[in-house]
This record gives structure tokens, C-alpha cells and sequence, in this order.
């Protein structure tokens, strides 16, 4: 049995989206859908159980993405856990066979994640983003020893992704970080000798638009987790992250300009600006007073119970 995990709360269309996508899956296993729901008023609740979902409510203020998702695995019978996002939904009826298949071929394999492509009204920076990340080539990611812990090596995303219960069992998310439950989890994972497969088969839409406020926020976020994720090995300098950070900003400026989009270059230096402004806080926030982390972070209830 395959069980889909999704964390809810007031997930509306898009949610709708996504549980008629899963239905129309061709899959050879029986398919289960959990919800996990944090305190919904829309009715997402009812919408998820007219769809045949079972559902557990929990109250928001005990809202973890780690904690969540480990409650939703629990409540699943499937030996494999598939968890995606109330926000996206699969681009064909073949996401879940192609995302599930690396995990019965490749024993050594802990996880699969799929690809993210942008909804039709993404912003050009947001496309590019998840085609830098993501893209049409299919990797897989090996570790063996800490040094090797990079950016690209821990990337992982419960946006789109399916785990063997088994490790799931040895290795539950981490409930007490900000957020990147998925790429700490990928960490100890790694580490301890599985291998993470990426198939861009198995594909979703999935992007957010940004302001460039919420942006900064979100990104100073995972600032704050990178230690516990793609910082968990040597540590880069600060030398080597304005380095990548150029790279990209360069990067997306010539695809800004072969794509026709020119006009979107002014709009998206400051973007960056303010995203990589907020990742440079979020590394150092053991330096900042938690007054000027509850401004900085979209999450500041993390901070009422962070040490």
C-alpha cells in the first residue's frame, strides 16, 4: 500500500486540486490519503473526507512541518509514505508510479523526490528558481562522510516525495526546527549510508509568489535551519556563499534576458538582494535579540519555544 501524507490547513482550491490529481493516479498499489489538518475553516476538512481522505485534526498551536508529517506517517498502514503539499498537485496520472518505482528497483535507495514546476502565473524569478533547482536531469545523491554535505547534496522536499517506512521508522523528521524538516532528515540519511534518488518524471506545479518582504522572511528561515541542513558539513565562508549567490544572480539575469523578459531585471536584483540578505541573517541568528528574529522570521512562533 502507498500512503499520501498531507499537512492541511485552510488549503481551499488548491487542495481540490490535489486530491482529484492523486485519484486519477495509475498505480498498481492500493493508494490511502491522510490529512493531517491544523485548524481549518474553509472546509477542508469535509472537502477531504467527501474525497475518501482520513483526516486528523490537531490544534494549530501544535503545528509542526516535522511533527505533522511524523503524525501523519504514523496513523498511514503503507509500507511506502508518499507526502506532498496541500498547494500542489501531480501534471499527469503517472507522478506516483514514476515516483515510487526507484524505491522497489534500488533497495539502497531511502527516498525519492520529484520535480517542482511553477503554476502558470509564477513570476520569471520564481520559474527560474525551480528550474535551477530541480531541472529535467535525474541525480542520484550519495555521502560518505560529513565534508561531502553540500547544498546539492542534501536537497530534498516533502513538496513531492516518497520514503520506505522502514527508514522512515529508524529515522523520524525533526519536529523542533524552523523549517526543512526534509533536508535535516536528508542529512542523517545520508550519513548513515542510504542514497536519495531526484526523478523529474515524477512531477508537480508548485511555486509560491513572493513579495519581496515575504521573500526576505522565508529565506531567513532557512537561514536559521541551514546548520542543521546544507550547512551541516564544513561550513562555507562567507566568501563562498556570495560566490554562489553571484553565480545564480548571473545566472538568472542571462536567462532573464535570452527568455525576452529584460524587463524583469531591475525587479529581480532586488528580489535576490533581499533573499540572500535574509539567508545571511538567518546563518547568524544566535547573534541577533529574539525581538528582531519575531520581525524577521514568517514563523515567529518557532521562536516562543527555540533554544
Amino acid at each position: 500500500m502507498i500512503s499520501i501524507v498531507i499537512p492541511v490547513r485552510n488549503g481551499g482550491a488548491g487542495l481540490a486540486l490535489c486530491l482529484d490529481a492523486i485519484a486519477e493516479q495509475q498505480a498498481d498499489d492500493e493508494v490511502e490519503v491522510v490529512v493531517v489538518d491544523s485548524g481549518s475553516t474553509d472546509g477542508s476538512v469535509d472537502l477531504a473526507r467527501s474525497r475518501g481522505a482520513r483526516v486528523q485534526i490537531i490544534q494549530p498551536r501544535d503545528f509542526t512541518h516535522g511533527g505533522s508529517r511524523n503524525l501523519g506517517a504514523e496513523l498511514a498502514r503503507g509500507e511506502t509514505l508518499v507526502f506532498t503539499s496541500q498547494d500542489a498537485y501531480p501534471v499527469d496520472d503517472a507522478w506516483l508510479a514514476h515516483l515510487c518505482r526507484a524505491l522497489r528497483e534500488q533497495p539502497t535507495v531511502a527516498a525519492v523526490y520529484g520535480r517542482q514546476l511553477p503554476h502558470n502565473d509564477a513570476r520569471p524569478p520564481e520559474r527560474y528558481f525551480l528550474e535551477f533547482v530541480y531541472g529535467p536531469v535525474a541525480r542520484t545523491q550519495i555521502v560518505e562522510k560529513t565534508s561531502d554535505l553540500s547544498m546539492d547534496a542534501t536537497l530534498f522536499s516533502n513538496v513531492n516525495s516518497a520514503i520506505r517506512r522502514s527508514v522512515w521508522e529508524e529515522f523520524h523528521f525533526a519536529d523542533d526546527i524552523i523549517m526543512g524538516e526534509d533536508q535535516e532528515w536528508a542529512v542523517r540519511v545520508l550519513l548513515a549510508g542510504y542514497s536519495l534518488r531526484y526523478e523529474p518524471l515524477a512531477a508537480v506545479r508548485h511555486s509560491h509568489t513572493y513579495s519581496i518582504r515575504s521573500a526576505f522572511s522565508r529565506f531567513f528561515d532557512s537561514g536559521v535551519s541551514a546548520e542543521r541542513t546544507y550547512l551541516a558539513g564544513a561550513r562555507p565562508s562567507a566568501r563562498v556563499l556570495r560566490g554562489a549567490a553571484w553565480r545564480y544572480g548571473v545566472g538568472e539575469v542571462e536567462w532573464l534576458w535570452r527568455s525576452g523578459q529584460w524587463r524583469w531585471i531591475p525587479y529581480a536584483a532586488v528580489y535576490e538582494s533581499s533573499k540572500f540578505a535574509g539567508l545571511q541573517l538567518g546563518i547568524r541568528h544566535r547573534r541577533l535579540p529574539r525581538w528582531l528574529k519575531l520581525r524577521l522570521s514568517a514563523h515567529p512562533r518557532y521562536w516562543d519555544g527555540a533554544r
